[in-house]
């Protein structure tokens, strides 16, 4: 891969340079805390895209509350920052995360969720070195993927307050050890082999503008149709349990079961991808350690929690599988993101 010959943001030539992307709609104090940690990261990004769904006015109020927390500057290393403001009725998971992606012109789209914040300094660096794992000074590629890394995801760590149920899951689907992910992997790992999280992910923007980038028009789940096809053209996906960010929600049991229905329908739009690699599974696994971490850690009594939140995301995902088949009023009461169905094309 050629990198840019102008300087990159730490001031140095020949090292890819980053531009973090992030989605914004009714922040919280969680996003001034990403903006302070992302201005202290060893390896710093050179622009930051700031996508904000918000009428006129409330975009104005988040850019100035909040953009007083990202890094400035008047040095050669200062990163470069906008803010772009998204009607509320165009946005889209897909289509607005690609918006940031075509106006880049750095080498690695950094993707991370408002709610989601830097656990150290390095969390930067481990996700470029995830990327590039031969050396630091990165040669272009001779001959197709060939193996090549070209995204990469971060360990998600609980935040303070997270239920222990909810710790669990994240220690589950987030372990300590790193992994590099290949079509020769979907054997062992079935659906996991797909998995990647835009909570906090890097890809290399040269491939992703090659591959098509997110599509554009999805409910949910654009960065595991992504990696899927990433795996099912040659390429691999790093798991950079070095990369850490803090990121996790208490949810109820409807809230899971809605966003599991929405999963599941954006499964059912990609046949293609996921009919061949069923889901159930891994979801039957992490309720057997789950409970079993309960039983050892003597929180017995959470069991009956752990199985109300796992039958509320298995019965949204079977319902969201059959999406087809319900009346729409029933999709419209099961659904997170009802301004998806207002399509005229999901009707």
């Amino acid at each position: 891969m050629k990198m840019r010959e102008d300087k990159a943001a730490d001031g140095r030539t020949g090292r890819p340079s980053v531009e973090l992307i992030v989605p914004v709609y009714r922040p919280d104090i969680r996003l001034a805390a990403l903006f302070k940690r992302i201005g202290s990261q060893t390896w710093p990004v050179s622009a930051i895209h700031v996508l904000v769904t918000a009428d006129e006015e409330e975009f104005d109020q988040i850019r100035e509350r909040y953009g007083r927390f990202l890094p400035e500057g008047e040095t050669e290393s200062a990163p470069q920052v906008r803010f772009t403001r998204v009607r509320p009725e165009e946005f889209d998971h897909g289509g607005t995360r690609h918006l940031g992606a075509a106006e880049s012109r750095e080498d690695v789209l950094l993707y991370m969720t408002m709610d989601a914040v830097p656990a150290d300094d390095f969390m930067t660096e481990n996700l470029v070195r995830a990327l590039y794992p031969e050396n630091e000074e990165r040669k272009e590629e001779q001959a197709g993927p060939g193996g090549c890394v070209a995204a990469a995801y971060a360990r998600q760590l609980p935040a303070p307050g997270c239920g222990a149920v909810e710790r669990a899951a994240r220690h589950f689907n987030y372990p300590k050890e790193s992994r590099v992910k290949s079509a020769a992997d979907l054997a062992a790992l079935g659906i996991k082999t797909y998995f990647c999280s835009n909570v906090c992910a890097a890809y290399r923007r040269d491939i992703y503008l090659k591959q098509g980038g997110f599509e554009r028009h999805t409910i949910f789940n654009e960065d595991m149709i992504y990696a899927a096809g990433l795996i099912r053209s040659g390429y691999r996906v790093a798991y950079a349990a070095e990369a850490r960010v803090i990121h996790s929600h208490n949810q109820s049991g409807p809230e899971l079961f809605r966003r599991n229905f929405d999963l599941a329908v954006s499964q059912a739009k990609h046949p293609e991808i996921f009919a061949g690699v069923p889901s159930e599974g891994e979801g039957i696994r992490m309720v057997k350690q789950t409970a079993a971490h309960l039983c050892r850690t003597g929180r017995i009594w959470l069991l009956p929690k752990l199985l109300w939140q796992s039958g509320c995301k298995y019965l949204g995902y079977l319902a969201g599988r059959r999406y087809r088949s319900l009346p729409h009023g029933l999709v419209m009461a099961f659904t997170m993101n009802k301004r998806y169905w207002n399509d005229e094309r999901e009707v």
